[in-house]
C-alpha cells in the first residue's frame, strides 16, 4: 500500500493597494456654482443643469480644487503634472446623472509621490503614492424596500482620489497610512478626514501570496472592498478578506476578480459585483474641458503656503521642546491639539522642562475630560474646551508656585472644563489654596497619631512601610490641601522626635 504524506500547509501574506477617496472642502462644487455645504440639508437642493447632468449644461473646473489637489500632491512629495487632463469614465448607475463620470485618467494631477509610516517596532516604512488626482464624487442611493431613493446633493463635489502602490503588508501598516494620510488632508485644511460622514472613503486593494511568489513580484489576483468609512473596517476588511483568500488557495480554489463590500455587523466581506477593467470604462478626453496647465510659479507659491505638518512638528517637539517621543506623537497628530499645545507654550515658556509639563497636563488630564464627554470622543473637541490655553497655563503655573498641589489641581481643572472660569477664582472661592503651615499640619499629624496607636506602635516597631498609610491620614485630614513635600517631611520629624 502506498502511503502518501501530507503536503504542509502553505503561507501566505497579504499585499494591499489603497484607493482613498477625500471630498475637498471648496465653497462649491468640481464643475458648477452649487453649495458645497451639503451635509444635512434636504435631498437633491444642491443640483443644477450642471450636476444633474442635463442637455447643453457646460462644466466650469473649480480653480480652488485644483489647487487643493496641489498642495496635497506637494505634501505627498509628488512630481506635479505641467499638463492633467480631464476624462469622461463612461457607467451606468442611478446615482450618476450623466452616464459618465469626470475624472483624471492617463494625465492625472500629481504622481511618484511617497508617505513614510511608524511601524510597531520602531522602525519607518514608505508607501509610494502612485497618483493623485480630481474627479467629481456621485450621488447617494438609499435603498427602502423594493425601491431606491437617489440624492443628487453629493453629485458633482470635488473629490480628490489618492492611489498607492502595493506597499502595504497588514492591517496595521493599513491603519498607520491612514491614520497619517487624513492628519496631512486636515494639517492642509483640504478635507475634514471625516469618514463617518463620507468625507473620507477608502477602497483597499487586497490579495495574497506566497514568499516565492514574494520574491518574483508575482502578485495574486486582487479583490477590492468598497467604500469602508472607518480606520476599523479597514483594518477589519483587509484581515477578513486575507484569511479569506488563503483559505480559497489552500483549498485548491480560484480568487475571482470581483467587488466586496464590508458587513460591519458580521464582520465579513460580502460580494457585490464583478470587477470592470479600465476598458470598460471607455474613457476618452473630456471634450468640453481644457487641459489644466501648471507652471512652475504656480506650484512655488501653492508650496508657501503649507503648514507646518505633523512630521516636522513632532521631530520640532522633540528637538527643541524636550518633549518624549509618545508625546510628541500625540500632540502633533491632530492639528487642533498641537495648536491648543503651542498656544499654551507660547504662555507658560519653552525653559526648565516647561513644554514637557504642559503635554502631561493635556495629554492626561484635559484627554481624559475631552473623552469622558462622549465615548469615541474626536479629540478636535479641544477646540470647544470653554477655558483657553492661557487659562491652562494659569493652572499649571499655581501647581509649579505650590499654591496648589496637583491632585487638588486635577479637581481645580474638572471645575474649569465645566465652567470655563479661572483657576484662580476657582481655588480662592472654594478656599483650595495649599496648606505648608507646620503648626496646621502638626494639629493634623497630632490628631492622627492620637486615632492611629496601633499603627503608631507597629511603624515604630520597625513596620516601615505604615509612613505611607499615615502620609495618607495626613492628607486625608487636610482635605488634600496639605503640601505634599512639607507635609511628609513634618510627618517624618515627628515620627523620629517622638
Amino acid at each position: 500500500m502506498t502511503i502518501v504524506e501530507p503536503q504542509p500547509e502553505t503561507t501566505y501574506s497579504v499585499v494591499v493597494g489603497m484607493e482613498v477617496h477625500a471630498q475637498l472642502l471648496t465653497k462649491t462644487k468640481m464643475f458648477c456654482r452649487c453649495s458645497a455645504d451639503y451635509q444635512g440639508d434636504p435631498p437633491n437642493t444642491h443640483t443644477c443643469p450642471v450636476c444633474l447632468g442635463l442637455p447643453g449644461a457646460l462644466p466650469v473646473i473649480n480653480r480652488a480644487a485644483v489647487e487643493a489637489t496641489i498642495r496635497t500632491g506637494i505634501a505627498l512629495n509628488c512630481e506635479i503634472a505641467e499638463t492633467a487632463v480631464f476624462a469622461r469614465k463612461n457607467y451606468n448607475y442611478p446615482d450618476l446623472p450623466k452616464g459618465y463620470q469626470i475624472s483624471q485618467y492617463e494625465l492625472p494631477q500629481c504622481r511618484n509621490g511617497w508617505l513614510d509610516i511608524e511601524l510597531a517596532d520602531g522602525n519607518t516604512k514608505r508607501i509610494r503614492i502612485h497618483r493623485a488626482h480630481l474627479e467629481e464624487d456621485t450621488g447617494k442611493n438609499t435603498h427602502a424596500g423594493n425601491y431606491t431613493l437617489v440624492d443628487l446633493n453629493r453629485a458633482g463635489m470635488p473629490l480628490m482620489e489618492i492611489v498607492t502602490e502595493a506597499d502595504i503588508e497588514s492591517p496595521e501598516e493599513a491603519y498607520a497610512f491612514l491614520t497619517k494620510l487624513r492628519a496631512i488632508l486636515r494639517y492642509l485644511g483640504v478635507n475634514s478626514g471625516d469618514m463617518e460622514k463620507g468625507a473620507l472613503r477608502c477602497e483597499p486593494n487586497i490579495s495574497v501570496w506566497t514568499a516565492e511568489q514574494k520574491a518574483r513580484g508575482d502578485f495574486g489576483t486582487k479583490v477590492e472592498v468598497k467604500n469602508l468609512n472607518s480606520l476599523r473596517a479597514v483594518r477589519g476588511a483587509i484581515a477578513y478578506e486575507a484569511e479569506r483568500q488563503a483559505e480559497v488557495l489552500q483549498e485548491g480554489g480560484v480568487i475571482q476578480q470581483v467587488n466586496m463590500g464590508w458587513d460591519e455587523a458580521n464582520q465579513r466581506t460580502v460580494l457585490q459585483r464583478s470587477k470592470e477593467s479600465s476598458e470598460d470604462y471607455r474613457y476618452f478626453p473630456e471634450p468640453d474641458l481644457p487641459p489644466v496647465v501648471v507652471n512652475r510659479e504656480w506650484v512655488e507659491r501653492l508650496a508657501a503656503t503649507l503648514p507646518e505638518l505633523p512630521d516636522s512638528k513632532r521631530q520640532r517637539y522633540e528637538s527643541a521642546w524636550g518633549l518624549r517621543p509618545i508625546d510628541a506623537q500625540t500632540l502633533s497628530d491632530e492639528k487642533l491639539v498641537a495648536d491648543y499645545f503651542e498656544a499654551a507654550v507660547t504662555v507658560y515658556g519653552t525653559d526648565d522642562g516647561k513644554p514637557q509639563r504642559m503635554a502631561n497636563w493635556i495629554s492626561g488630564e484635559l484627554f481624559r475630560l475631552i473623552n469622558a464627554d462622549g465615548e469615541g470622543q474626536d479629540l478636535r473637541q479641544i477646540a470647544d474646551v470653554r477655558f483657553s490655553p492661557a487659562q491652562l497655563t494659569g493652572l499649571v503655573a499655581l501647581v509649579d508656585g505650590k499654591v496648589i498641589n496637583a491632585n487638588t489641581a486635577k479637581k481645580v481643572l474638572e471645575k474649569m472644563y465645566a465652567s470655563g472660569e479661572d483657576a484662580a477664582t476657582i481655588v480662592e472661592r472654594d478656599g483650595l489654596a495649599m496648606v505648608s503651615d507646620t503648626g496646621v499640619i502638626d494639629g493634623a499629624v497630632a490628631a492622627i497619631f492620637a486615632a492611629n496607636p496601633d499603627e503608631l506602635a507597629r511603624y515604630r516597631g520597625g513596620e516601615a512601610k505604615l509612613f505611607g498609610f499615615l502620609m495618607g491620614q495626613v492628607m486625608r485630614a487636610t482635605k488634600g490641601k496639605a503640601d505634599p513635600g512639607a507635609a511628609k517631611e513634618r510627618l517624618q520629624e515627628l515620627l523620629d522626635g517622638a
